[in-house]
């Protein structure tokens, strides 16, 4: 019997960088949000455990031990296909292999499958989180999640088709130290509410990516300039930046102008919460 799971994109609307730990790991203070849009998974019971990957983003993508999903899958002990369906692109500062891991030990925890403890976090920083798929403060290494409440958030994912990685841009980090959060998230009433409080807090990898990547400033320009836009920021270590809108409609019209602008961007309206 198939099992189907969504892995749906991560979006940091706020990374503060607040430590580094004699072992290398960052401490991190991070407000997480997830959208309506990410991949799909298709889990087919079998002997041996297999993998393919299709979709827009699926070239490049291994389909073996080197992928999260497989080694998430052999954890828990499951055999059989593993059909993904990469709508996200790569290298992309939007969870897209952490979240495709976290979908699978959800799935197949549901089918009865015991996740030993430690496991989501030994497969990356950001899979508690991704297992979570919803609104979460993330602090310490990944390992600390607290629920928040927020409001719908309509919003517009911009990805200039750049890789990034994330570890050229935390070496570009010029402070390892840097204030956290205020130790409250307030109750928002409107995503402009939310996007008040918002931009008063910060992205401590955005400078370091546009160093990294400069087409990522292109991006941030273009996202202000669009028309209603209540935020513009960059999402994890990039590529992909983000914007929020008032509502849907602001979000659709402004993923049309960037579109035509730049059809050889990613580009998508969403919903986030």
């Amino acid at each position: 019997m198939e099992i189907k799971a969504f892995a749906p994109a991560k979006i940091n609307l706020t990374l503060h960088v607040t430590d580094r730990r004699d072992d290398g790991y960052h401490l991190l203070d991070s407000l997480v949000v997830f959208a309506d849009l990410g991949d799909r998974l298709t889990f087919t019971p079998g002997p041996e455990l297999s993998m393919d990957v299709r979709g827009e983003f699926a070239g490049g993508v291994p389909t073996d031990s080197r992928n999260l999903v497989w080694r998430a899958a052999e954890a828990v002990g499951w055999t059989g296909h593993i059909q993904l369906t990469k709508s996200l692109p790569h290298g992309a500062g939007i969870g897209g292999g952490s979240s495709d891991a976290a979908a699978t030990l959800g799935a197949l925890a549901d089918q009865g499958h015991d996740l030993p403890q430690g496991l989501p976090l030994s497969l990356g920083a950001d899979v508690p989180v991704c297992l979570e798929g919803r609104a979460i403060r993330m602090q310490g290494i990944g390992d600390r999640l607290t629920a928040v409440n927020l409001p719908h958030l309509p919003a517009l994912l911009v990805n200039p088709n750049v890789q990034v990685p994330t570890g050229a841009v935390f070496n570009a980090l010029a402070s390892k130290e840097n204030p956290p959060m205020p130790e409250s998230t307030p109750e928002f009433e409107s995503a402009d509410e939310c996007a008040q409080w918002l931009r008063n807090q910060r992205n401590d990898l955005q400078v370091p990516a546009m160093n990294v990547a400069p087409e990522i400033d292109q991006v941030l320009d273009e996202l202000q300039m669009t028309n209603r836009a209540l935020v513009v920021r960059m999402s994890g270590s990039g590529s992909t930046c983000f914007a929020l809108y008032p509502t849907m409609k602001d979000a659709h019209f402004a993923a049309y102008e960037i579109g035509a602008a730049h059809p050889d961007w990613w580009c998508r309206a969403t919903q986030l919460n």
